[in-house]
């Protein structure tokens, strides 16, 4: 028996059960696979390479040579999918809520933790076919990491899907329209990405301005572009493992508690009613 009484078959149902409607959601939904695709393919191929004459990248870690920058361009907009994926996956908790589902999801007898993790993982698994898939064409592209890289990646997206899914989680707890979070996603994902290391190295920022590489080295998103470009050519970078663990766990120890009804912005709202 697990914790409240229940057996591990019936978490093992329970998570099956979310993990499922959020499948069903994205087979419905097929424009959200290709509009997905679609964002980092035009950098890739527009912009990566009207910029490659324009941007020289010297020797960067983890990269053994010097590398053309839609290679190096290729992890960030990995990242990127799971950005945009971690906001469209919250942008669905918004309108759980207005239409009362999620509610129903939050008074089951599983306590809050799994059912929010469990959403989350689900996402998660989503964005990592995607980010997949976009390796795949690139891998065609020319852009061709070492072939155990595909592998070793594999946890490192785990970790920031569930990172960049968690701050969504968090960011949706606090919206209650639908309409509002459209724009807080646009007023997050952007800076996330165009202030991060995932179009120029944090030492290219440091030349052009010490304000905007301090600004870079404290977005969160920088250090899982880091994280998935090193486990993509087979290295670790623990600097980028903690930080992403420890935003991980501040962000979705913020979303359980907010999505306390007892607690957070729900008892705050009752007692306004």
């Amino acid at each position: 028996m697990s914790e409240r009484g229940f057996p591990a078959t019936a978490w093992a149902t329970a998570f099956r059960g979310i993990a499922w409607r959020e499948t069903l959601r994205f087979v419905q939904q097929r424009g959200r696979f290709l509009a997905a695709l679609v964002r980092p393919l035009v950098w890739l191929f527009i912009f990566a390479a009207g910029f490659r004459a324009v941007l020289g990248l010297s020797i960067t870690p983890p990269y053994q040579t010097y590398v053309l920058y839609e290679v190096y361009v290729t992890p960030g907009l990995v990242a990127m999918i799971q950005l945009f994926n971690g906001m469209q996956s919250s942008l669905s908790m918004v309108y759980d809520r207005e239409t009362g589902a999620m509610r129903t999801l939050l008074v089951s007898p599983f306590p809050r933790w799994f059912l929010l993790g469990s959403k989350l993982m689900a996402g998660v698994i989503v964005s990592i076919i995607q980010a997949y898939a976009f390796l795949a064409i690139a891998w065609f592209w020319g852009i061709r990491p070492p072939a155990w890289g595909y592998v070793a990646v594999l946890p490192a997206l785990v970790l920031s899907g569930l990172m960049l899914g968690a701050l969504g989680l968090f960011l949706s707890s606090a919206i209650r329209q639908l309409e509002n979070f459209a724009g807080v996603m646009n007023f997050v994902i952007f800076p996330m990405f165009f202030a991060s290391s995932a179009l120029y190295p944090l030492w290219r920022m440091r030349e052009s301005s010490p304000l905007l590489h301090d600004i870079c080295a404290a977005n969160p998103f920088t250090y899982a572009v880091e994280l998935i470009r090193f486990a993509l050519y087979l290295e670790m970078n623990w600097q980028a493992f903690g930080v992403v663990a420890a935003c991980l766990a501040v962000f979705f120890g913020g979303a359980v508690f907010m999505y306390d009804p007892a607690k957070g912005l729900w008892a705050r709202r009752k007692e306004r009613g």
